[in-house]
């Protein structure tokens, strides 16, 4: 009816305009996750190596814990550790923050 038999929409400017907006929109939003991924992870290892030095070994199930913070909570945590003398500070100091947040 409109001669549209052989029309191919992928090869039309603005479909390729649309998809690569698309690919770099998704792009970007993984870069950003990656990146967000890494520096929660850094973030722990750092603070779980500064609760060591600190507080000693602790049990299997706080170091759980601890990796279930969100990068905030990690950071807090590791201005609040210089305060700590031993593990039950950990403790508390996770148990009042796991309800707030």
């Amino acid at each position: 009816m409109f001669g549209l038999g052989d029309f191919d929409i992928k090869t039309t400017r603005i479909y390729e305009e649309v998809r690569d907006d698309i690919i770099e929109e998704v792009r970007d939003d993984i870069i950003e996750e990656v990146r967000n991924e890494v520096r929660q992870k850094q973030t722990l290892e750092v603070v779980m190596r500064l609760l060591r030095r600190r507080i000693g070994n602790f049990s299997q199930q706080l170091s759980e814990r601890i990796s279930k913070l969100s990068i905030e909570q990690l950071e807090n945590l590791a201005e609040a550790l210089l305060d700590f003398s031993t593990e039950g500070d950990l403790v508390v100091w996770l148990q009042d923050n796991l309800t707030q947040a």
